[in-house]
């Protein structure tokens, strides 16, 4: 993969992920500055995923820890736990929330 095919698909994610956050109705702000998206909640906890160009990855930091992502088989996919970002995106932000969000 390229840059331009990184920039591409990590952009395409990106944005499928702030459409969800706004169909959800969820009270989550969200932020994006650079390459960096910040995810913010009511306690105040914050989500950060960010692009990491040299890697070609998706970086996502959470309470639950740090995580890396590559793109693999059409999807991005946690090295550590194998989960697909848009999956762990949900399931951190329903911690984060301290409730189940109606994700469409």
């Amino acid at each position: 993969m390229n840059d331009t095919e990184f920039h591409q698909l990590a952009d395409e994610q990106m944005q499928i992920i702030e459409e969800a956050i706004d169909d959800s109705g969820a009270d989550i702000d969200y932020e994006t500055t650079g390459n960096v998206m910040t995810l913010e909640f009511d306690d105040r906890s914050q989500i950060i995923i960010n692009r990491q160009e040299p890697m070609k990855e998706i970086w996502l930091a959470s309470r639950s820890g740090g995580f890396h992502f590559a793109f693999v088989d059409q999807q991005w996919i946690c090295s550590k736990t194998g989960m697909e970002l848009f999956a762990m995106v949900k399931q951190e932000c329903e911690k984060h929330a301290g409730e189940s969000i109606d994700w469409q």
